[in-house]
């Protein structure tokens, strides 16, 4: 049986391992991860490319990192302390950092508004870039239920993207990872979930994770937050493990780095930390730039998620 540090673990570091895989074939065909990898667990999948090391995790686990970091050092959630990290992180250069995120954290005006007031002006802010770091948030208020999980989510999505959109989707996933690390299907909870996402959006998730729904029917690139959640969901659903789900969601093709971290996040809760193969665990790295040159190993991250959720760390250790 998996218990549930395995799968607080599972989701923290498996999001991660589904960044590093996904980032070198960000924008490139459908089916060239199976194409150069035909055959599950032969090994070399953690190739480099597109101006990242093998094993080198992107944006997407940077950020995720330093909103677990706040979280931990607070003792909660402090939102001005978010922003300032991120900020931090930002002005540093980054390899990579989204349009949206970037456009608020260099704009100058407070924590509390410079999303919404970005929104205003642009009307453009429903990317994935604040569903892309939720997984260390989702498994720190998994404990907390469904309403307080679910409300933090919002908020932290809100401090850089002011479509509410953004913010549902985001909730939707802290809200399935919560139910996965209790040991049931998320699956089965996606009916109840929309119920609570704000009216103005549940139909518009209630199309993307409907059980017939496939990513070939996306009305927006994958990098929106609607298809992104809805082919994370998808890849769960027409898999059986952590591997093939990645796989899955790599072989979609345009934003993988994205779409792996998020369905990384949610098979890791399902499935656990030890369904994370080795090969892909040992080689990853997170640079946390702005941070005195850091780099984070999956040992660091496993460390991490144990003082997010204070549960005993099982299972076969983490190298790297």
């Amino acid at each position: 049986m998996v218990v549930r540090a395995e799968r607080a673990l599972g989701a923290v570091v498996g999001s991660a391992v589904g960044d590093a895989l996904g980032a070198p074939f960000e924008f490139g065909p459908e089916g060239a991860f199976s194409d150069r990898f035909p055959e599950p667990g032969h090994g070399g999948e953690m190739c480099g490319g597109g101006g990242w090391e093998p094993g080198e995790a992107t944006d997407d686990t940077q950020m995720a990192v330093l909103v677990a970091e706040s979280l931990v050092d607070c003792g909660g959630l402090e939102l001005p302390d978010v922003f300032r990290r991120f900020q931090r992180w930002a002005a540093a250069e980054p390899k990579d950092i989204g349009l949206q995120t970037e456009a608020v954290l260099s704009s100058g005006d407070p924590w509390d508004s410079a999303a919404a007031l970005h929104f205003q002006v642009s009307q453009r802010a429903a990317g994935n870039g604040a569903l892309m770091r939720a997984a260390p948030s989702a498994v720190y208020f998994a404990a907390h239920g469904r309403e307080a999980t679910m409300a933090a989510g919002r908020r932290l999505a809100a401090l850089t993207h002011g479509d509410r959109a953004a913010w549902e989707g985001t909730a939707v996933f802290h809200e399935l990872v919560r139910v996965a690390l209790a040991g049931d299907n998320p699956l089965d909870a996606v009916e109840a979930t929309l119920d609570a996402v704000h009216e103005d959006h549940r139909g518009r998730y209630a199309t993307v994770l409907a059980s017939d729904w496939h990513p070939d029917q996306a009305t927006e690139f994958n990098g929106a937050v609607w298809p992104c959640l809805g082919s994370a969901v998808w890849a769960l659903r027409t898999t059986t493990s952590y591997e093939t789900a990645v796989r899955a969601a790599i072989d979609l093709g345009g934003d993988t780095d994205t779409v792996a971290a998020v369905t990384g996040g949610l098979a890791g809760a399902v499935y656990g930390v030890t369904a994370v193969p080795e090969r892909w665990t040992t080689p990853l790295h997170v640079p946390l730039p702005g941070f005195a040159d850091r780099v984070l190993r999956a040992a660091d991250l496993a460390a991490l998620t144990l003082l997010l959720t204070g549960c005993p760390l099982t299972g076969r250790p983490l190298t790297g």
